[in-house]
């Protein structure tokens, strides 16, 4: 698995909205209809749509 990165201000607004914590999740993968993120330490993945 590629290494997350930090999630701009537009993706934390996603992950919010998802009831998320951004300050715990990377972001893996942005495609145009959904998130992929990943937690900074468990590493469970999720995928969002955007």
């Amino acid at each position: 698995m590629k290494n997350g990165k930090k999630p701009t201000k537009r993706q934390k607004e996603i992950i919010k909205q998802a009831r998320l914590n951004p300050d715990n999740w990377l972001v893996v993968k942005n495609l145009p209809d959904e998130l992929h993120i990943v937690h900074r330490e468990t590493g469970r993945q999720r995928v969002i749509p955007a």
